[in-house]
């Protein structure tokens, strides 16, 4: 008996572990499918009701906050030195490690996931969507940021040096000018989007990739707007900050470097990439 034929041969399938293996189909190259896989990711997204990216958002943002706890305690243990600036920027990773593979909502990852669609097909309720989704997905995580940066300040959890050193980490942000803010989110946005590009191939290695680029952006100071808010924020409420220092001189600009990083030049340039294989 000979065997039924698919009506429809796919061009990619996906493996357990959600990586993208090629066969005979249109997809003209590697990169291609994995366009086209963020691209799919992308419009899922932007179907998502707004009060799933609502909640999703603030656990991403209360996750990120293992960032700040992590590089503070270490940096409270260890020497000021060269070598515990590398062993105290390992825990900049934490929060990256547990919202992207608990697939929570963090908006740099969103600027290059849900843009593709809309560079894809660019129509006005495409960009409204995409609009809608930043919006939320951004307000939520600055909101559950908010909730961790105060919880950590307040609750009876760690002796006075600790404290000492989550400050720190606020005030080594707050040295940076606006413009140093502004550049510095531009490279950090490149990298995040650099991070997501490569996780739909990088199969049993996910983690190191996270671990990688993350660990870079520790390394270099670059500013991240979900991440650096968990620390200036830790500024505000213990009263060595004001909102307006924190929207003005650190959030408008880091924000807008991070955008520009991740969306208009890597997902720009990588969406143009592959209009040009087709």
């Amino acid at each position: 008996m000979s065997q039924p034929s698919n009506l429809t041969p796919p061009s990619r399938v996906e493996d357990d572990e959600h990586d993208l293996h090629l066969e005979d189909g249109p997809l003209p190259s590697r990169a291609a499918a994995v366009h086209e896989s963020i691209r799919e990711e992308g419009e899922t997204e932007l179907k998502r009701a707004a009060s799933a990216l609502l909640w999703s958002a603030i656990a991403a943002g209360l996750s990120m906050s293992f960032s700040m706890l992590a590089k503070g305690l270490l940096h409270a243990r260890l020497p000021d030195s060269d070598i515990g600036y590398l062993v105290e920027s390992l825990g900049y990773t934490i929060g990256f490690l547990v919202v992207i593979l608990a697939r929570q909502q963090l908006f740099t990852e969103n600027t290059v996931t849900a843009v593709l669609p809309v560079m894809s097909t660019p129509r006005i309720m495409q960009f409204l969507k995409l609009l809608k989704l930043w919006g939320v997905v951004l307000v939520g995580n600055l909101v559950g940021v908010a909730i961790s940066a105060y919880a950590i300040l307040y609750m009876p959890l760690f002796d006075a040096e600790t404290h000492k050193a989550f400050l720190s980490l606020g005030h080594h942000i707050m040295e940076n000018t606006g413009g140093q803010m502004f550049a510095k989110g531009i490279v950090a946005g490149w990298m995040i989007a650099t991070m997501v590009w490569l996780l739909p191939a990088a199969g049993g290695a996910k983690i190191w990739v996270i671990l990688i680029v993350t660990y870079l952006v520790a390394l270099g100071g670059f500013t991240h707007i979900i991440v650096g808010s968990t620390e200036v924020m830790y500024l505000m409420f213990a009263g060595q900050a004001n909102l307006g220092e924190y929207l003005f001189d650190f959030a408008l600009p880091t924000l807008a470097g991070n955008v520009i990083g991740g969306t208009f030049i890597f997902a720009l340039i990588s969406h143009a990439q592959i209009r040009s294989d087709s």
